[in-house]
């Protein structure tokens, strides 16, 4: 892939903002590791919240555990 479509690809993961120029100077090969570097801490951290919210709700009552998740987590 070339250097402009890795732009769009991390400028995705960044949310649709503008990238600096700066990042024009380098590499497809760098935009492909840090655009698949945050893909994967993204996903490091979503995991790490939901292990932090399966665990916060242990401290519901258990009759009542599903319907705090079903209002916490539609």
């Amino acid at each position: 892939m070339g250097v402009d479509q890795e732009l769009g690809r991390l400028g995705v993961e960044f949310g649709g903002v503008q990238l600096p120029d700066s990042f024009k100077e380098l590499s497809a090969e760098e935009l492909v590791r840090l655009a698949d570097a945050l893909s994967r801490e993204r996903a490091r951290q979503a995991d790490g919240l939901n292990e932090a919210a399966e665990e916060a709700l242990r401290l519901v009552p258990a009759l009542a555990r599903g319907a705090v998740r079903k209002v916490l987590f539609r």
